[in-house]
């Protein structure tokens, strides 16, 4: 994975995809993240590894808050695409991180925008 075209890739989506994109790799972290959850429901085998998803989740869905309402005081792309795959002394997280994220990218369609309706 080029970070350096990542970027790119994500600066030149419209605001309402930059949100869809985000939207799609926070379902599929949450999903990564199923591998830290214990046999038992009220178990976790790898709680730091569910509190990183958990803390990514939170600045994820502010940011992709900031995108919709044109925040302009938000991180740019660029700072968040590093937050996101910068490469990790952690390597499992990391390692959640890019599946989530390959499998985010290969399933976002860029010329499926979504279309906002303004009212008259």
């Amino acid at each position: 994975m080029n970070l350096q075209s990542e970027i790119q890739y994500f600066s030149e989506l419209a605001p309402v995809d930059q949100a869809r994109l985000l939207g799609m790799f926070l379902h599929e972290l949450c999903t990564e993240a199923r591998s830290t959850y214990g046999p038992l429901p009220d178990q976790v085998q790898d709680g730091a590894r569910l509190r990183f998803v958990n803390e990514m989740t939170s600045r994820l869905a502010r940011y992709i808050e900031q995108v919709l309402v044109d925040e302009r005081g938000r991180p740019s792309e660029d700072v968040l695409l590093r937050m996101l795959l910068s490469p990790r002394t952690d390597k499992l997280a990391e390692r959640l991180v890019q599946n989530a994220y390959r499998r985010a990218i290969q399933g976002f369609d860029r010329n499926d925008t979504t279309v906002t309706m303004m009212p008259r």
